[in-house]
């Protein structure tokens, strides 16, 4: 399973890549690969200020359908759009094309309460 260190998470199965005060947040390897095929993102708070551990959007799998739940507060800059007409994306590409929001963080400390590689790899079972 393709867990990246350079990467945080959380114990919903989200993945965070910090670059200053701004993030890239999707799903992980793992949550995709429980979820199936993905056949909708829906994500609704762009350019909304979103809590910490509130949901900021929803995945369709043939299944189920799932929250995404906020890793850090801040507001939603950015949605994948490339998810609109190719959401099998996550499936494919979860730490890559298929992301899924960019937020500017409100907190910085808040990151400390993530997730890294190795403690998400014994969380999974990895």
């Amino acid at each position: 399973m393709n867990i990246p260190q350079e990467l945080k998470y959380t114990k919903d199965h989200e993945w965070i890549r910090i670059d200053g005060e701004k993030a890239t947040i999707g799903i992980t390897e793992f949550a995709q690969g429980e979820l199936g095929d993905i056949v909708y993102v829906d994500v609704d708070t762009i350019g909304d200020e979103v809590s910490k551990d509130d949901i900021f959007g929803s995945v369709e799998a043939v299944k189920t359908v799932s929250d995404l739940i906020m890793p850090l507060s801040g507001e939603v800059l950015e949605f994948n759009e490339i998810l609109e007409n190719e959401p099998e994306k996550v499936n494919s590409d979860p730490y890559g094309e298929g992301w899924m929001i960019k937020i500017s963080i409100n907190d910085l400390s808040e990151v400390d309460e993530l997730l890294n590689a190795q403690d998400y790899k014994a969380l999974v079972g990895a």
